[in-house]
């Protein structure tokens, strides 16, 4: 009769209709249902049952004596706490441990009894079944809206830090780390850092939708952002980040976060920490303590948990760091090169693609230049202000300009000058031109301190300066003029120098 109610069920039959079809009443039908729901135990799975078991789940045996039934008992719940952590093992089901559970001990409770019992000794107060995260599988990271200080030792101003805070599923194994900052460079340098103090990658990384990680949340799609993408490629994990305001998805690291309070924050609360590393030694030593104290009502830690099943489970760290990206999009200059802003200097391109847009990747050490997808170029990057990294097949054949110009070349010519020279130079080489029309502009220049003196050349060179004027026809007009020997009129020039047609027939210019 049992199997009947469960099949028909299993069929989407309603409770009238199951009533009717084996002649008991409605009421009963609902009893019974009842008791399978309450198991926990799926239809498809229980009707795979023996007789004996399905039989049990609706029976106590009445055979065994009292004292029998409280050590059967006593039995069963002292082998929850290693079905607890079991279950964490990848492929490890809660049948195979019944069946580990019972070679132990042949006279205990059948399959039925035996989940209807831990889901009794596992539950909550909220009523719920706590999911069971395996070995390896996640690992929860989140920031605590609680910040710590630092002092700054000139200023004595106190400054806020970020609290980074990652938990592994599992074990609950977990770091802390201060930092200064959210934003990419911190956030990353963080997951990194827990990473390594972990000694392996886990599966997949789970954030909120902070926007270092996601820069767009979606509850099916989320956009990953970029540099955060690369981050994971690189130390072959997955990103899911929690859904938006679902702090379920990350109750560990929630509840990590509130345990951090109390077990660092508090400790930290009245001491003085002058810069980021000295906090971050203080916190390791609270975090070392807070991961090896037992849980409540169990006896192993965190520490403990994390070596016996975890570690193992995690996968290797990769031979190298991630390096962080910068991404800029770039148009492929008519001289073969694109401009890089931040460092303001040049880098080749394949004279194929004039023209055309690409995306620079630059880390700490090299420079990808990307067209559709592909790699056409590749340089180690440089640090030198005006200087162009090229490679010479990737110059057409009629590039001719002379080899040995470059930006330190002219610099160094005119340092050798006056200071204002040197300037006035970097200025020309700083107008993004072509490198034939910068070099011969300065050629042009530093050539005139042949005929008129480094002195005169440094003197026209600084009043260039002062009117903004930068450009070889400048230095030429106030050298012909002598303007560069009449400081004393400095003043009643207050037009650019360069736009010196303007100033014709004026009284000045007479």
């Amino acid at each position: 009769m049992i199997r009947e109610i469960i099949r028909m069920k299993a069929n989407g039959l309603s409770n009238s209709q199951i009533s009717k079809s084996i002649g008991k009443s409605r009421t009963t039908i609902v009893k019974y249902l009842g008791v399978i729901e309450t198991s926990g135990i799926c239809l498809k799975e229980l009707l795979e049952l023996k007789e004996n078991y399905l039989s049990e789940l609706f029976e106590v045996s009445n055979e065994l004596n009292p004292a029998n039934r409280e050590q059967i008992h006593k039995d069963l719940y002292s082998f929850f706490p290693y079905l607890e952590k079991e279950l964490k093992r990848v492929g490890v089901t809660r049948h195979i441990l019944w069946g580990e559970y019972k070679t132990k001990h042949p006279q205990g409770v059948m399959y039925s009894q035996f989940c209807e019992h831990y889901k009794k000794w596992n539950q909550k107060s909220q009523g719920y079944m706590p999911t069971t995260h395996k070995a390896g599988e996640k690992l929860f990271i989140d920031y605590a809206g609680k910040k710590l200080h630092i002092i700054d030792r000139e200023t004595g101003e106190i400054k806020p830090v970020e609290v980074f805070v990652a938990t592994l599923g599992a074990s609950q194994y977990t770091y802390v780390e201060a930092s200064f900052s959210q934003q990419i460079p911190d956030f990353i340098g963080s997951v990194q850092n827990c990473l390594h103090y972990l000694g392996g990658v886990p599966a997949c990384i789970i954030p909120n939708n902070l926007k270092s990680a996601v820069t767009k949340s979606n509850k099916y799609e989320p956009h990953i952002n970029e540099q955060f993408a690369c981050f994971a490629s690189h130390y072959d994990t997955s990103i899911m980040p929690a859904r938006a305001l679902k702090p379920k998805d990350k109750s560990l690291v929630e509840g990590a976060v509130n345990i951090t309070y109390t077990r660092i924050h508090a400790v930290l609360r009245d001491k003085e920490f002058y810069g980021i590393a000295e906090l971050n030694l203080a916190i390791k030593e609270l975090l070392l303590i807070y991961n090896q104290t037992p849980f409540q009502k169990k006896q192993h830690s965190r520490t403990a948990l994390f070596l016996e099943i975890e570690k193992d489970a995690l996968k290797p760290l990769p031979l190298e760091k991630y390096e962080l990206r910068d991404y800029k999009m770039a148009t492929v200059q008519k001289n073969c090169h694109v401009y890089y802003s931040s460092d303001k200097n040049y880098y080749s391109v394949p004279n194929a693609y004039i023209g055309k847009k690409v995306k620079m990747i630059l880390t700490q050490s090299v420079v990808e230049i990307y067209h559709n997808q592909s790699r056409i170029a590749l340089h180690p990057r440089s640090r030198k202000r005006y200087h162009y990294v090229t490679l010479k097949e990737h110059m057409p054949v009629n590039h001719t300009y002379n080899a040995d110009w470059s930006s330190e070349y002219f610099i160094s010519w005119a340092q050798k000058i006056g200071a204002s020279t040197k300037e006035y130079i970097e200025k020309i080489l700083d107008k993004k031109q072509y490198p034939e029309q910068s070099y011969k502009s300065c050629m042009g220049i530093l050539a005139m301190a042949t005929k008129t003196g480094k002195e005169r050349l440094n003197n026209a060179c600084k009043r260039a300066l002062s009117y903004d004027a930068v450009s070889y026809n400048s230095i030429k007009n106030i050298l012909e003029r002598g303007l560069d020997k009449e400081e004393e009129q400095l003043d009643l020039f207050n037009v650019s120098i360069s736009n010196h047609d303007n100033i014709r027939g004026s009284k000045y210019y007479a």
